[in-house]
């Protein structure tokens, strides 16, 4: 596994020891799991309630390169201290395959908190679905003036900066041009490649040509004047830069040579119980790892990190097949905690998480509860004629105390949304008529509601998102007849 160390303090006052002490506690931790460190992003004097940080944007742009499998931090508050960024930003990290690990609270910041933190995510998604339905709707209407959309910009046209519709490059339409001629006629795509590499030109992206930086464009029905997005097609919605024949020469002898685009994608694997595994020999991080048997069959394990990374002789804990150990999981959590008297009692844990969670919100409410009592008192002294000199004084003050406190509540709130017991009970029930055999419905089960895996020889322990709920169980209970030659073939 490699991951990155992300770092920060929150103001000039506060030393650089703050950042040695967070990158050397996040490189013991990595030492101890196995996991090599590829890089660092440090925000110096820059504050969590925001994420206006410039190492922690481009740490999350990077995500998306896959160039590293996880995010270390030394607590989760130097990730975020708003609660909808941090939910949005460890959104944002999983879904490019990332995981975020804090090295000083290694499963969860709270057991309660993970499952308040999906909710939250579960609001979040809906606003986001409600916006992608109007940016949709956006679109559609764009593509029905055939304009713009996105995207890269095929080699030979370049997008108007006020109309946003497509137009012939004067400079690299000739080079379209040029590639489907010398392939139509029969040049080898090579030599073409060649050529244009010898004259310095370059791919719409800026790289050399090669043999399949022909596979877009000779596919690209654009080149004959055919706008298309999603299901909108309009035939002749922008210039063509080839005509129709020279455009089917190319798609029949391209057919023949049968260039293809690159070697296929291998099949992604996702092991869903990627930092919620140990090892209980040495407690460990369990990594994923694969083997082949002599039969060709591909088959994935959990293996300690320790015996991964140091050999068999620093852990001699075997590995463990994925597939049976995962179902089991999944298949026990929902056992133990979707049904109904368990879920009552999740809800109250919830639900008094959310109170100890927010110590500013109460105080505020109280000190307006003040404010207005005051005000009141004031005012009925007033109708009895009791005035002074510093009344009119002191009932403005009393009135922008009160207008800054509610401000001030309104935006607590907004910033730490409320869930209600029918909101949270509706969260469950979601769970409840989710497709067991669904990996995406899986992935939901052991991120809620698993906090830690530790295998044994002879038995796996399981423990749950809540307190006094733990598992144990026989290890040939979890893996069936597999338990037999565990190990890789």
């Amino acid at each position: 596994m490699t991951a990155v160390i992300y770092a920060r303090y929150s103001s000039d006052s506060q030393r650089e020891a703050s950042i040695e002490g967070q990158l050397r506690d996040c490189k013991e931790y990595a030492e101890r799991n196995g996991i090599a460190i590829v890089g660092t992003y440090i925000d110096r004097a820059y504050s969590a309630k925001t994420d206006d940080r410039p190492e922690f944007q481009r740490m999350v742009q990077d995500s998306a390169r896959k160039i590293f499998d996880a995010v270390l931090v030394w607590k989760l508050d130097r990730f975020a201290r708003n609660r909808y960024d941090a939910v949005y930003y460890k959104r944002q990290l999983e879904k490019n395959g990332v995981h975020l690990v804090s090295v000083m609270e290694p499963i969860s910041d709270g057991p309660e908190g993970i499952m308040v933190e999906s909710l939250l995510i579960g609001m979040a998604e809906y606003y986001s679905a409600e916006l992608a339905i109007k940016v949709a709707r956006g679109e559609r209407e764009n593509a029905l003036k055939c304009k713009y959309n996105g995207g890269v910009v095929p080699l030979g046209y370049v997008i108007g900066k006020d109309d946003r519709l497509y137009h012939i490059d004067p400079e690299t339409a000739p080079i379209v041009q040029e590639i489907f001629t010398r392939y139509a006629d029969g040049e080898p795509a090579e030599k073409i490649a060649a050529s244009l590499n010898e004259r310095g030109l370059r791919t719409r992206t800026g790289k050399p040509f090669v043999k399949n930086s022909f596979f877009q464009i000779f596919k690209n029905r654009r080149y004959i004047g055919e706008y298309s997005y999603k299901d909108i097609v309009i035939p002749g919605g922008i210039p063509a830069i080839v005509d129709k024949d020279l455009f089917d020469r190319v798609q029949e002898r391209f057919a023949k040579n049968k260039i293809t685009h690159g070697r296929p994608a291998k099949d992604e694997v996702n092991y869903l119980l990627t930092t919620k595994l140990f090892c209980g020999k040495c407690g460990t991080l369990m990594a994923g790892e694969s083997g082949t048997s002599h039969m060709g069959t591909t088959y994935h394990y959990y293996k300690c990190g320790k015996a991964k990374r140091k050999g068999q002789a620093h852990c001699s804990l075997k590995a463990i097949r994925k597939e049976p150990l995962e179902r089991f999981v999944v298949d026990t959590a929902v056992k133990l905690i979707l049904n109904d008297p368990v879920i009552e009692h999740l809800t109250d844990l919830i639900l008094e998480a959310q109170n100890r969670e927010n110590t500013r919100l109460p105080v505020l409410k109280e000190q307006l509860r003040d404010t207005e009592k005051r005000l009141a008192n004031l005012l009925e002294a007033i109708e009895q004629g009791i005035l002074t000199p510093t009344t009119k004084q002191r009932l403005d003050e009393l009135e922008t105390r009160r207008d800054a406190l509610k401000a001030s509540i309104l935006e607590e709130e907004l910033q730490r949304p409320t869930l209600s017991r029918e909101q949270i009970l509706f969260w469950f029930e979601r769970f409840r008529q989710g497709d067991v055999n669904s990996p995406a419905y899986q992935r939901q089960i052991i991120d809620n509601f698993v906090n830690s895996v530790y295998v044994f020889e002879d038995r796996v322990v399981l423990n749950f998102n809540f307190k006094e709920n733990a598992k144990t169980v026989p290890l040939r209970e979890v893996l069936g007849s597999s338990a037999d030659g565990n190990g890789p073939p």
